[in-house]
């Protein structure tokens, strides 16, 4: 495991913790393929610190992809440019790793295993899922949009991340019966 990974790992692990307190903010998406299948499923957490991206996959190839917030709440495939870019209020370039950057639906990339199963959880100050600026429930929503490629981090628009094999539109979620 790379250093930064384990430390984003170690990092989140505390932040589920803090982030578990009364009244945070939450979002969610279901995640589907280009044949409209399930393959997954995302979390979104308000906390003090920003919001909590927990996203988890089934049926993936293999290796790293790039994870994206993107503009546009729709999710049409095969190819969901339905999605539009990606989320960038600030209009900033693209990447992590950018001097002028990032965008703020830019996100770490996930890996893969073998077994087609995938799993991220980061923390971002890019986005919120209150209202404001940054918010993904703008007037026309956001989606959660997974990559066939890795994203470099640094190539604008797009960190050279390939194809869309998978897209959810961010929702709220339907309030608990009492």
């Amino acid at each position: 495991m790379k250093k930064g990974i384990a430390l984003a790992l170690v990092g989140v692990s505390w932040l589920l913790v803090s982030a578990s307190g009364v009244g945070a903010q939450g979002a969610e998406t279901a995640l589907k393929d280009g044949e409209g299948k399930s393959v997954g499923k995302a979390s979104l957490r308000e906390t003090k610190e920003g919001v909590l991206i927990s996203v988890q996959v089934n049926g993936l190839a293999p290796g790293l992809h790039a994870v994206h917030v993107h503009a546009v709440g729709k999710c049409e495939g095969p190819k969901f440019t339905s999605a539009g870019g990606h989320f960038n209020p600030g209009n900033k370039k693209h990447g992590l790793k950018s001097p002028d950057g990032p965008h703020a639906g830019d996100l770490p990339n996930m890996y893969v295993t073998k077994a087609g199963v995938g799993r991220l959880e980061t923390l971002t100050d890019g986005i919120t899922i209150k209202a404001g600026e940054a918010s993904v429930f703008d007037a026309d929503g956001s989606a959660l949009v997974i990559h066939a490629g890795v994203d470099d981090y640094t190539t604008d628009p797009t960190g050279n991340a390939g194809d869309r094999i998978a897209c959810g539109v961010i929702t709220k979620p339907a309030p608990k019966k009492k």
